[in-house]
């Protein structure tokens, strides 16, 4: 017995040591861009000087500054405003997309989880096959339909592709599935209508699901970077992530700050869904 407890507390001690050093890992890049943040110009100059020239000049990596200062704070939020612009409409093209993505999501996924029509496996079938092919792949056919529309160089061309996007309609079908038939035929029975149905007994009892497809598109748009390039025709209109580059290649002190105002939205929607995420996922496996 005493030879298996102390095995036992060693793969225990294996396990959580591999977890740590996981973490560590993990969370480095972040912790090392966060501190970075608050060096000033002077010092980012002389630590990463020779990442911006290209030279071969030593690179003095910083984890604790010499002098710390919110001088790059300071120009992003109060001195330079096309950075916050850029915040702002990051964020407006990922709640845009989000919103419209749930409210097409969950009128699809009750269709497909609740209704009986002809060719109705097929067409979930084609959702999943939507689902797996690459976003480059997709925007080579979303291009010319949104282009005859007249929306290239405008959000809409952005919006309108996310707001239909497969993942969505495949996460909630899976979700609204496990909503038991009998509640829904009470309702009918009182009288209500599909309308009243999605609204007060589907979305009510699959809120984990919604809130998990709200955290996980809100992240993928968020960070999107080909689709702005693509279908946007004016650098000005850019969002955060695809500005972040450029400024890589010359203010990086800018650049450390600019990253740490990427990962709040993120990271406050996730502290504040992270359990639904984790509710959400296990109630949209697979029967």
């Amino acid at each position: 017995m005493k030879v298996g407890r102390k095995k036992g507390i060693g793969v225990n001690i294996i396990i959580e040591s591999v977890l740590v050093i996981t973490v560590i890992v993990l969370l480095f890049p972040v912790l090392f861009m966060v501190i970075n943040s608050f060096l000033g110009s002077k010092e980012i100059l002389s630590s990463y000087g020779g990442i911006l020239s290209g030279s071969n000049l030593q690179v003095h990596f910083h984890l604790i500054p010499e002098e710390a200062t919110l001088e790059g704070y300071g120009e992003v939020f109060l001195m330079t405003p096309a950075y916050l612009i850029k915040f702002w409409s990051s964020l407006f093209l990922s709640v845009s997309i989000v919103l419209g993505q749930v409210m097409v999501s969950c009128i699809s996924g009750y269709g497909l989880a609740k209704f009986h029509f002809p060719m109705k496996n097929e067409i979930f079938y084609l959702v999943i096959i939507l689902m797996m092919m690459p976003t480059q792949v997709l925007m080579v056919s979303q291009y010319p339909v949104l282009s005859s529309m007249g929306l290239i160089g405008s959000y809409f061309a952005l919006i309108l592709p996310g707001a239909f996007a497969a993942f969505g309609i495949f996460l909630m079908t899976q979700v609204f599935s496990y909503v038991p038939n009998e509640i829904l035929e009470a309702a009918k029975i009182d009288g209500a209508g599909h309308f009243q149905i999605l609204l007060r007994i589907m979305i009510p009892c699959s809120n984990m699901g919604i809130a998990s497809l709200v955290i996980l598109s809100f992240i993928d748009n968020w960070n999107m970077v080909e689709q702005p390039i693509v279908f946007l025709k004016e650098s000005y209109q850019y969002p955060l992530s695809v500005f972040l580059s450029s400024i890589n290649t010359n203010r990086l002190d800018l650049a450390f700050v600019c990253g740490v105002l990427t990962i709040v939205p993120a990271m406050i929607l996730y502290l504040f869904l992270k359990d639904a995420l984790i509710l959400g996922i296990e109630n949209a496996s697979f029967k």
